[in-house]
Order: structure tokens, then sequence, then C-alpha cells
């Protein structure tokens, strides 16, 4: 039994932070950072069936398609990551009466849809990512046990070594997208590559403003790293939990990304709204057939 403190729920018996009962998600979560984006992409639905908002947490379920899906905003970060899939875990997977975990394992569907910055020369602006795996720079998986089950081991090691990664960060994680996601995003619309989820905007992505970076040249080596075949296409900030957290708790998880600047080529698309629903309608046509 899982005590009251591990497990939160509302006087109305929603979950703690997300305000949902387990009837009022499908098996289908698209997942992205802007509250505002949940409705924009909710008046694509043939029809609405629940809505709710907590804080940053914004949900809609309705159906696309003939086919039930649930849209829920996460705010920026691995963090809130860590909130939101544990959460929806718990609502699929822990019996919220009786506290106890069901003997029957269900796993959801996962899709990320964000915005990201490229790093290679020939991935322009406006170009759509599926990563394959993500790195995370954020440690957040480094706290649960299992990790080194879920993570690829070669490739981390692999990347501390040629960026001389320095002890003082946290420690880089490496999880893979679900292959059974992977094989549907495969068509010529979509690059495939690894992205890096950083635990911030500014400094662990290389921007300097006020304050000096402390390693300057990371991007250098990050951009011209490989590891057999693959390359490093991309930075954002949700994906390596999203992947992690996934494998662990046996869900199947895709992040699909815009890119909207490109940190090689100095390049970027500060309107990418109309290239973003684009990338919307052709990420839900693709899972709703």
């Amino acid at each position: 039994m899982i005590r009251n403190s591990e497990l939160i729920l509302n006087p109305d018996g929603t979950i703690f932070h997300l305000h949902l009962k387990p009837e009022n998600i499908s098996d289908n979560i698209i997942l992205v950072g802007d509250p505002a984006r949940v409705d924009s992409i909710a008046t694509l639905f043939d029809e609405i069936l629940f809505t709710t908002q907590n804080r940053e947490f914004k949900t809609v379920t309705g159906i696309y398609n003939k086919k039930r899906f649930t849209l829920i905003s996460t705010g920026i970060g691995t963090d809130n990551i860590d909130i939101v899939v544990n959460e929806l875990d718990a609502l699929v997977n822990i019996d919220l009466e009786t506290r106890e975990i069901k003997k029957e394992h269900k796993s959801l569907n996962i899709v990320r849809i964000g915005t990201s910055g490229g790093l290679q020369t020939d991935l322009p602006v406006n170009s759509f990512v599926v990563s394959e795996k993500s790195i995370g720079f954020d440690g957040l998986l480094n706290f649960y046990a299992g990790r080194d089950k879920v993570a690829d081991l070669e490739l981390e090691a692999a990347f501390k070594a040629y960026t001389a990664w320095d002890s003082s960060l946290a420690s880089p994680y490496v999880v893979d997208a679900s292959p059974e996601l992977l094989s549907r995003f495969s068509t010529k619309e979509f690059s495939h590559g690894v992205t890096i989820s950083a635990p911030g905007f500014y400094g662990p992505q290389g921007r300097e403003l006020r304050i000096p970076l402390a390693f300057p040249h990371l991007n250098e080596k990050i951009e011209s790293f490989s590891f057999k075949g693959l390359r490093i296409t991309n930075f954002e900030m949700e994906s390596s939990a999203i992947y992690g957290l996934s494998r662990l708790l046996g869900h199947h998880a895709l992040t699909v990304c815009l890119i909207i600047a490109n940190r090689v080529t100095l390049t970027a698309n500060g309107n990418y709204r109309d290239e973003m629903k684009k990338l919307i309608q052709l990420v839900l046509t693709t899972l709703s057939k």
C-alpha cells in the first residue's frame, strides 16, 4: 500500500498536480510545453470529452479521426516531466482507492511535440526532428533505481570521454525512444538524431548573456560528436526524462520537435506557428492510423 505522503490525492479524488482521474485520460498521450498549444491542438479534434487545468498542467481529452487522445501541457523542464509521467503512470497502474499497484500493467503511448534548437548545419530551421535517443544533462534519472538498465551506457561513456565531461556537472544519461513509435515516424518528412535535454535555456545550452560560461567550448564538442553513425541534432528541455521514466515504468515514448533556430548557422524563425501547425497535424495523422 502506497502511503498518503507518497501519492497525494485531492479531496475530489484526483491526482495531486494534474487534477485527473483514471477515466479522464486515454492510452494515447500528447505532451506539449505551452498550455495554449493544448487549445490549438484541441481545435482539430472532432469531439471534446474532458478538460481541466491546474497551474501549467492543462488537459484536454477528445476524439481525432475516431481515436481517443489526451493532450497535456507540461510547462518547461524535466522537473515538470517527473511530475507528469509519474502521475500519468499512477492513474493507470495504481488503484487510487486501495493505493495498491495493479496486477495488470498498462502501457501508455506518450509523444511529445515541441520546439528545439538545431545543432547541425544541414538541419535548417523548420525541420521536423525525431529523437532516436535523448541525452539528459539534468541528472533526474540518476535518482531512480534501475537507471543503468534502461540507459545506453556505451554511448554515455563515449560522450563523457569525448567532451571531457566535468565532474561538477550532473552525470549525463542516454535513453532510447520507443522502437514501436519510432518505426511510425520513419517517413521522409522527419529527420532523426540524438537530442540533448538541458536543465536550462541559457547557460546549459551555451547561451551567454551577462554571466560567462563555465564550459564555453562544450557546444563545439557536442556538434562534432558522433557514435556508431549517430550525431547530436538538437537541444530541448524535456525528452530525457520522458524517455527515462517511460522506460522504467513500461511506457512507450517519443519526441518530435520543430527546429525554430539553428545554433550553428545562427538562423531562427520567430514566427514558427504555421510550421508547428503542420507538425501537429502530421503527428496526429500518423498516430491515428
